[in-house]
C-alpha cells in the first residue's frame, strides 16, 4: 500500500505560519469497483439492475471518487457496485432456474 504523508501548518497568534509539520501519514485505500463480478452479471437477464451496477462500478466508482481522493466516496460507491451485482445475480439464478423448471416440466 501507498503512504502520503498529510502536512500541516502551525499557525502563530500574529497569523503567520511556522514551519510545516508531517503530521499522520494517510494510507490510500486499494480500489474495489467490482469490475469483473458487474460485467460477469451483465449475463444475467436482469439487464436495468446490471447497467446500473455497472455504471457504479465504471464512473462513479473508480474515475471521479479514487482520482479525486475521495476514498470514503470511493468505498461507498464500490460497495453499491457489489450489492447491485449480487442482487443482480440472484434474481437472474432465480429467472433462470424457473424458466428451465417450466421449460422442462411441461412437455
Amino acid at each position: 500500500s501507498i503512504i502520503i504523508p498529510v502536512m500541516t501548518t502551525k499557525s502563530s497568534l500574529d497569523g503567520s505560519a511556522d514551519h510545516l509539520k508531517c503530521g499522520e501519514a494517510q494510507e490510500i485505500p486499494p480500489l474495489r469497483n467490482y469490475l469483473c463480478l458487474t460485467m460477469f452479471t451483465c449475463f444475467c437477464p436482469v439487464w436495468p439492475i446490471n447497467i446500473v451496477a455497472l455504471v457504479f462500478s465504471v464512473t462513479f466508482c473508480s474515475l471521479n471518487s479514487y482520482e479525486e481522493e475521495d476514498y470514503d466516496g470511493s468505498k461507498r460507491l464500490g460497495r453499491k457496485a457489489l450489492h447491485l451485482g449480487i442482487v443482480s445475480f440472484a434474481i437472474g439464478l432465480v429467472i433462470i432456474t424457473a424458466y428451465t423448471v417450466v421449460h422442462f416440466t411441461t412437455v
